[in-house]
């Protein structure tokens, strides 16, 4: 399977740096221009299935791509960023403010301990990695496009490559980035990471 990976393009709470988490923030109008220019860049693709995040900012995205191969979003809930819970609007900084000594237990371990009321990494994870598996299993020897988030999709990347789940913030993914892997039976090889050549200006 040929697996082409991208975020959603640029939402105000991306610019805000504020945690999005499961919130349903839309595309602003870079956002929107970002998924314009992929999905151009994509419009002479071979995609036989699109998957995405069912939040809006991901399905758009999608949306502006399946508009070149008139083909039908997979939406699905597990490639959905990370639940931040109560801190979800927050920033770095007011996250720490809110509950000072969670905050830095859940920055020295993130796979195992949740924001309030959110999710671990490793719930992330389990899910992710259930998506990937049913993916794979439907669509051997064809090219699959998913769109997600930087959280999904750094956290795909670890679970693939076999990097440890608690370094997978080493892996930036930027707005309406394209990466591409091809996925073996037991393998995955990356072919293409985090290139933004089809966007203009510099990218997030």
């Amino acid at each position: 399977m040929r697996l082409l990976l991208t975020r959603h393009g640029q939402t105000d709470w991306n610019i805000a740096r504020r945690y999005q988490g499961q919130s349903d923030t839309p595309l602003n109008e870079k956002g929107i221009r970002q998924a314009e220019q992929l999905a151009k860049r994509l419009s002479t693709e071979t995609i036989h299935a699109i998957y995405a995040s069912d939040l809006s900012r991901a399905m758009n995205t999608a949306k502006a791509i399946a508009a070149f191969h008139s083909l039908y979003i997979h939406p699905d809930a597990r490639l959905r960023e990370l639940s931040f819970g109560d801190w979800e609007g927050m920033t770095y900084e007011e996250m720490s403010a809110h509950s000072p000594e969670l905050f830095d237990a859940w920055m020295k371990d993130a796979l195992n301990i949740s924001t309030p009321n959110g999710e671990t990494h490793q719930q992330l994870a389990e899910r992710v990695q259930a998506a990937f598996h049913d993916i794979k299993a439907k669509h051997k020897d064809e090219t699959i496009l998913i769109v997600g988030h930087s959280g999904s999709m750094q956290t795909l990347l670890s679970l693939t490559l076999g990097v440890d789940l608690s370094r997978y913030w080493q892996f930036r993914i930027s707005q309406a980035s394209l990466s591409e892997m091809t996925v073996y039976e037991d393998s995955v090889v990356l072919n293409l990471f985090n290139d933004v050549s089809h966007l203009a200006g510099k990218p997030e």
